[in-house]
């Protein structure tokens, strides 16, 4: 079975735990990027350091996974020393659901036929359908990328993600996203993968695809395990979404190569091709896409609705919970230094 780890604080106290269900055993280890850091420097597996880290200290998981311990569950990487130096990207359009709802906000009502072979979304899609999965040492299209921030934008479970006061909405997109560090030499080293939620503005998006940059802009959250090796081929999960404590929205959903228009392989050559993507001891957390979004069944989430995404393979749910800001209509103020 794969091996899944958590990350904890307590105070200033950060430790990393294996998962051991119902307990989570804590590792000699602050930290993943530590952990990452010792395997690469020796040569040796993850899951060979990881073994050699673990104590005899247990922890009930039900506490830490219910926010009721001390122990707080942190993203599932991070870069301890500076959240600049965690970039935070994802590739889109790589599942037909997603390809669906992107031409679904951005065709002209009652046009959809005309359209269809015209808008850059499903243009792009298709071109991942022609070229996405190429063959063996071979490079394939490139796919949609977008930037989403650094590291100071990652939430973990639990904790709330925000509707920002200049924000049009707040919407989930369930996704496993890949998490990998850039060994001393260059070389991009896959850590694993985890459960993510790549909150969106779908509202702001749909006024104008090229607002899509822009609308991707926002915190999101990953964990709460993060998975080493994880089967990656057809991978079923669920979305829910509960307000006042009932199920307002759910979804069965797929992601994993066999899912995509773009194999993993071509996904993390276009990210990794950049040379400044390949700079000593940075972390990347790349969003692998979506299969579906509640917005493109009509769901508008309010403040305190919760999300829910869960993966098979990938342990406990991602849970957290959505908070509007307000609106403003204050400028924000910039002060010239002459």
């Amino acid at each position: 079975m794969s091996v899944r780890l958590v990350q904890l604080r307590s105070g200033e106290a950060r430790r990393v735990a294996v998962v051991e269900e119902p307990n989570l055993r804590l590792l000699a280890a602050e930290s993943v990027y530590a952990l990452a850091g010792d395997a690469i420097g020796r040569s040796a597996k993850l899951s060979d350091v990881v073994r050699e880290k673990v104590t005899n200290d247990l922890v009930e998981y039900d506490d830490v996974y219910e926010g009721k311990s001390p122990w707080r569950i942190l993203p599932a990487i991070d870069h301890p020393g500076e959240a600049a130096r965690c970039l935070i990207s994802g590739t889109g359009l790589t599942h037909l659901g997603s390809a669906r709802d992107r031409q679904a906000m951005h065709i002209k009502e009652g046009r959809a036929e005309q359209v269809e072979l015209l808008t850059d979304s499903m243009k792009m899609f298709r071109w991942g359908l022609e070229g996405g999965r190429p063959e063996a040492g071979c490079i394939g299209t490139s796919p949609e990328w977008f930037y989403k921030g650094i590291g100071a934008i990652l939430c973990a479970h639990n904790e709330p993600l925000e509707v920002p006061s200049y924000a049009e909405d707040g919407g989930e997109e369930a996704e496993i996203a890949g998490l990998y560090i850039i060994g001393p030499d260059g070389l991009p080293f896959r850590i694993g993968m985890t459960t993510g939620n790549e909150f969106s503005d779908h509202c702001f998006e749909k006024r104008n695809y090229l607002y899509l940059a822009s609308s991707k802009l926002r915190n999101c959250a990953i964990g709460p395990e993060l998975v080493i090796d994880p089967e990656f081929s057809s991978v079923p999960g669920e979305v829910l979404i509960q307000r006042d404590g009932r199920t307002v929205w759910s979804k069965k959903i797929r992601t994993g190569e066999a899912e995509m228009c773009h194999s993993l392989q071509n996904i993390e050559h276009h990210h990794f091709k950049f040379d400044q993507h390949r700079r000593p001891g940075d972390v990347h957390v790349h969003f692998f896409g979506a299969d579906c979004l509640s917005f493109g069944e009509g769901i508008r989430l309010a403040s305190s609705d919760v999300m829910q995404i869960s993966f098979e393979g990938f342990g406990r749910p991602l849970r957290n919970v959505v908070r509007s800001e307000g609106k403003t209509s204050t400028p924000t103020k910039v002060v010239a230094m002459g």
